[in-house]
């Protein structure tokens, strides 16, 4: 079976530390990139830091919505796996040997925020002090009257945030233009509102199907106007639904489904399921499903706590693709009293790592104390040996 690979932040942190030391991009390559409105230089880098990651064009331009999905999404989980695990979407329809990243250019800040706004009735629209032009959004209407859980369970907020990623195409040897746009839609599994301006959250559950099928319909409207904006009107465009993970999530959620619309095309082709999920280990219940890999993280954690008595305090995220486990992040958060002891119980766990993980699996390992990051233990499928760092 072929392994999806997900892509780790602190895996990618560390690639990053790796290639600090690596030639710097002497050979780089340099272009003109062309829109229907400029055409300016880019430089395209020579070396990649994985084949799994898409390069980038220089210098950075950076996203017209820059920094909303921090404040639109729930957690830190959530905004981490909605960008990267966007990527992994894109990988399906554009190659990272062809294509070049680059951040959204199309959607502004302005335009996500109408979108994500509720429709309005006309007296709301007076109060939001928005004209009829403005009133665009794509979550339901609440008409702000009659009993207010019941309007909330009826008319929930279903869309979180917008995503835009472009990516760029040779054209010819000097020259790169627009490929395509992939759109990520953060939908909510829980609705969260308040009674009264200051009050506590109350909640109401989203089921995935209703999730699904409202996402289908709010990603046909967004593919009708990407298509009425300025050089959009052509380019291949995939749009893919992210059921975001509640509030009280120490998982992030993950991408459901995906369409794609070829070159003109105004309506997407047959929506694709992602079989993708999130597993914090240890489970709150060990399933059949699962089992071998829970026992194999157990036992993991059964040794780590033989090396401190009364130590209880490993966690592990797991990353499921098509039922099967591709990576594993284990948080170790314990009290050192010397460098040394941090040492030997890094190279302790790293033996751990070996002997408990099968060579297939992604592992990373963070040991951390009161004081900060103390040591990080990365295995990579088929790696003969781990790499080790010991902070300073």
């Amino acid at each position: 079976m072929k392994k999806k690979v997900k892509i780790s932040f602190i895996g990618l942190a560390l690639l990053l530390l790796l290639t600090a030391c690596a030639p710097k991009f002497d050979k780089q390559e340099e272009v003109v990139q062309n829109s229907e409105t400029k055409k300016e230089k880019a430089i395209i880098p020579k070396y990649k830091i994985s084949d799994e990651y898409y390069r980038t064009t220089l210098p950075f331009e950076p996203g017209q919505a820059r920094g909303m999905v921090v404040a639109n999404l729930n957690t830190r989980y959530d905004i981490n796996e909605f960008e990267t695990g966007l990527m992994r979407v894109a990988q399906n329809e554009f190659d990272p040997d062809k294509y070049l990243f680059r951040e959204g250019q199309f959607l502004d800040r302005k335009t996500v925020e109408l979108w994500l706004n509720r429709k309005f009735t006309k007296e709301q629209l007076k109060s939001q002090g928005l004209t009829d032009k403005e009133n665009i959004g794509l979550n339901p209407l609440d008409p702000g009257k009659g009993d207010i859980d019941k309007r909330n369970q009826e008319n929930p907020i279903y869309l979180a945030h917008v995503l835009e990623h472009d990516y760029l195409v040779k054209t010819d040897k000097n020259t790169v233009s627009l490929g395509g746009v992939v759109i990520g839609l953060a939908m909510n599994s829980v609705h969260y509102y308040k009674k009264e301006d200051y009050g506590a959250d109350y909640e109401t559950q989203i089921p995935k199907s209703v999730l699904l099928s409202e996402g289908k319909k709010i990603a046909a409207e967004v593919l009708q106007r990407l298509r009425k904006m300025d050089g959009l009107s052509n380019v291949p465009i995939t749009i893919a639904l992210f059921e975001q993970a509640p509030k009280t999530s120490a998982v992030p959620g993950n991408f459901v489904s995906y369409a794609s619309a070829g070159e003109g095309d105004t309506s997407l082709g047959g929506w694709k399921g992602i079989n993708e999920k999130y597993v914090l280990f240890p489970p709150p219940k060990t399933g059949d499903k699962n089992r071998e890999d829970v026992n194999s993280f157990l036992n993991f954690k059964q040794d780590v706590e033989k090396y401190f008595p009364n130590f209880n305090g490993v966690i592990g995220r797991a990353f499921y693709a098509d039922d099967q486990l591709q990576s594993l992040n284990i948080t170790i958060p314990i009290q050192f009293y010397g460098k040394a002891e941090a040492i030997g119980f890094t190279q302790y766990v790293t033996g751990l790592v070996m002997q408990h993980f099968a060579d297939y699996i992604s592992v990373e390992v963070d040991i951390n104390s009161v004081n900060g990051p103390e040591a990080l233990i990365v295995r990579k499928p088929q790696d003969k040996e781990p790499f080790v760092h010991i902070y300073e």
